[in-house]
């Protein structure tokens, strides 16, 4: 056969010289890695031949071997599942670019420590490589189950790697070490020994529910053994808690996630009955860098009868909890299920809302029993969770009781609806909330001066999220939610001074100056009104109390939706000398050309002072270069 020679991309270079010169202090995950991948290809066999019994291909014995030759220092971990074809070998081997090998590359810059470091070999998909921790050369051979040709793929790990055509490959995939000498200063284990062969898989591989067997050393005088089974396979969630150590746990949300770090919480879920399952799910203690991507791989394995079915089975769970991971094996589903019928499924739908109910019981117990827990869970999925608030109507309120928002009263320390409701002042009725892009900026918004100067409580929303929840959700325990940038705000009620006796007077006496900006301002604006809500500002921009804030606009446009450009209303501040002085300008002078020119300039710092940007920039830029110049 032809032995055609690659070059590895620049990116798979860097990535096996990181693995070559021992970035990574803990070289045994090497061995966790490679098993990890031969239990999914008999995983996905398993699944393959569920799906199409005319495949050709033997089940009778999936299970995967570990070989020991000590003279020729070679390991090699096989496995009799689904393999790969001559292209998929090219595909997923030759080019690590499609496990993500940039980001990985990235983050691993950003590691803190080796641990971390350690983790992202998994997370990335990259886990083959780790071989080369432990080799200097990896010889890999396969053939994808159904087909009658093999492949080998061979490399010393530098600039290149070949590709061979092979007719006696066996089905599955072999991985076959040529291991460097052991270095035990640089945690580099001599791997042809049983011992420590034995003690990796105890370790990292006990949960894999494939026997992974290995042939034991011939003592002298004896007759050969046969070969030994080196992983219990016991399901963990099967098993009673106290037959499982956390470590056990924690050991199969690693394997499941590609999570190098412990998992947060640890939830366990029998349903005995009409319809039994077990549920182990695991909240992570960060959230993953993909997390709000389209491509993100949510949902917990399904497992029927201990029988692998699917990975990343979404209907378990909604999308607003993509980020649990684990593991639910249900007792009364056909092996042959499949996605679209898991979504019709009443019985998968029953399971989504206690799993659903159980996750947000568990978050509900961080709040009342560890703050510390719960504050690295909102930090990590609070945006994820919010999702919920609009798309589960059902579990609205169980979201709401265990979500905690930035606010006005704390620089800090994050406030739940039911504590801002405590604090309310007399007379208060409203919730009030404002979003934007940060907390620094909405801070300082004009729309929080009245508020400010009156000491009403408003909640400081920051993710994107909150421009749809807000309005999604409406109220809490009869309190209405309210933007104090939308609609028009009356704190009369909450303590003003004015009357609104001296308040229509006012309007009477600058109703010229506010019709004439309508006119001057009609492409841009809606209306023109004085505005109870500014103290220091001399204008800001707000949206109608039921429109769209901008922000909300921007958003929908980005998902692809069309938005329709909506007006809205300017408002002034009949106190600042600015508009005082505008005012007067208006009442003495015929010739309003100039004061048409400082009228599009207030509107366009208004514009401004809420992050936005003037429609011409460049004209806004030469009004206010022209009134510098006066000045000097």
């Amino acid at each position: 056969m032809t032995t055609e020679t690659f070059e590895f991309q620049v990116e798979a270079r860097q990535l096996l010289q990181l693995m070559i010169h021992s970035v990574y202090s803990n070289k045994d995950v090497f061995l966790r890695e490679l098993v990890s991948n031969a239990s999914d290809a008999l995983d996905k066999l398993r699944l393959e031949k569920l799906r199409d019994d005319s495949l050709d291909a033997d089940v009778s014995d999936l299970h995967i071997e570990l070989d020991v030759d000590k003279e020729a220092r070679t390991l090699t971990v096989r496995d009799n599942g689904i393999g790969m074809s001559y292209d998929e070998v090219g595909k997923l081997i030759g080019t690590i670019a499609n496990s993500g090998t940039a980001a990985f590359l990235e983050e691993l810059k950003e590691a803190k420590d080796a641990a971390g470091a350690e983790g992202l070999i998994g997370r990335f998909g990259v886990g083959f490589y780790s071989g080369f921790m432990a080799a200097d050369e990896v010889t890999l051979v396969t053939r994808r189950a159904g087909e009658g040709q093999g492949t080998r793929w061979t490399s010393r790990g530098e600039a290149t790697y070949t590709l061979e055509r092979v007719d006696d490959a066996p089905q599955g995939t072999s991985v076959t070490l040529h291991l460097k000498p052991a270095d035990p200063e640089n945690q580099l284990y001599d791997y042809t020994s049983e011992w420590t062969i034995r003690e990796i898989v105890k370790r990292y591989s006990d949960f894999i529910t494939w026997p992974i067997r290995m042939v034991p050393e011939t003592r002298e005088g004896e007759d050969a053994p046969g070969p030994e089974t080196l992983n219990s396979m016991k399901a963990l969630w099967a098993r009673s808690r106290a037959e499982v150590s956390d470590d056990e746990y924690h050991e199969l949300y690693k394997h499941i996630s590609h999570d190098w770090r412990e998992p947060l919480e640890t939830i366990r879920l029998q349903a005995e009955g009409t319809f039994e399952y077990q549920a182990l799910l695991f909240v992570p203690s960060h959230a993953p860098h993909d997390l709000f991507t389209r491509d993100f791989k949510r949902g917990v394995q399904l497992y029927v009868k201990r029988v692998f079915i699917m990975d990343d089975c979404e209907a378990l769970l909604p999308p607003y909890l993509r980020f649990v991971k684990g593991v639910v094996d249900a007792q009364d589903l056909s092996l042959n299920v499949s996605r679209e019928i898991l979504q019709q499924d009443r019985h998968i739908r029953m399971m989504q809302r206690r799993l659903t109910k159980k996750v947000l019981s568990t978050v509900k117990e961080f709040m009342a029993k560890d703050a510390d827990r719960y504050a690295t869970f909102w930090r990590e999925f609070g945006t994820a969770l919010k999702e919920g608030l609009v798309t589960d109507p059902e579990n609205r309120d169980a979201i709401l009781a265990v979500s905690s928002f930035a606010t006005t009263h704390s620089a800090d320390e994050p406030t739940t609806l039911a504590q801002y409701v405590e604090r309310m002042k007399d007379g208060q009725d409203d919730i009030w909330f404002i979003t934007g892009e940060s907390r620094q900026s909405i801070e300082n918004s004009p729309h929080m001066e009245a508020f400010r100067d009156k000491g009403i409580e408003v909640l400081l929303l920051t993710d994107a999220v909150d421009e749809v929840w807000a309005d999604a959700v409406g109220e809490y325990e009869g309190k209405k939610l309210r933007s104090v940038a939308k609609g028009e705000i009356d704190l009369d009620a909450e303590g003003a001074e004015k009357t609104g006796e001296e308040r229509e007077k006012q309007a009477e006496e600058y109703a010229g100056l506010l019709g004439w900006m309508r006119e001057r301002l009609d492409e841009d604006i809606k209306e023109v009104r004085l505005s109870t809500r500014l103290t220091v500002s001399p204008a800001c921009i707000v949206s109608d109390a039921h429109g769209l804030t901008p922000a909300l606009e921007n958003m929908y446009r980005a998902m692809g939706q069309e938005v329709p450009r909506t007006k809205r209303i300017l408002e002034l501040n009949p106190g600042h000398p600015l508009v005082k002085g505008l005012h007067e300008a208006y009442r003495a002078k015929e010739d309003r050309t100039e004061l048409a020119e400082s009228a599009e300039l207030l509107h366009s710092l208004a514009v401004l002072a809420e992050g936005g940007q003037p429609k011409d920039p460049a004209r806004f830029v030469r009004l206010v270069a022209d009134r510098l110049e006066r000045t000097l």
